[in-house]
């Protein structure tokens, strides 16, 4: 039974840096993060794929890096400088299902395993 667990998360100050952690039982074809303000739809931010092809959305290019730990089979999403509109609760999610040519899907469907998430709150 493929399992992402999901750690890190909480109140940050505003221009702050915060990492996130999604263990994986294995290595699936992509692991995208998507977060969600209140009052707001789930957006993808950054995703990886299996041969290291990343992609970002363009709200959170040059703050946002996503990165993976293979003995770990842990993938990382490293913010920084962090804004208040960056308060929401971020996912973590796999997708097991098939693989993207040179990329990775920025979008829900993509995916087939989720995690319930966690809150990052930006505020001082």
């Amino acid at each position: 039974q493929f399992q992402l667990v999901e750690s890190g998360g909480g109140l940050v100050q505003p221009g702050g840096s915060l990492r996130l952690s999604c263990a994986a039982s294995w290595s699936p074809f992509a692991i995208g993060w998507f977060r969600q303000a209140p009052g707001k739809e789930r957006d993808g931010v950054a995703c990886i794929s299996d041969d290291d092809h990343t992609v970002y959305d363009d709200a959170v290019k040059g703050r946002f890096t996503i990165s993976r730990d293979n003995a770990k089979n842990t993938i990382y999403l490293h913010i920084n400088n962090l804004e208040p509109e960056d308060t929401a609760v971020y996912y973590c999610a796999a997708n097991t299902q098939f693989t993207v040519v040179n990329g990775c899907p920025l979008f829900g469907e993509g995916y087939d395993y989720w995690t319930r998430g966690t809150q990052v709150t930006v505020s001082s």
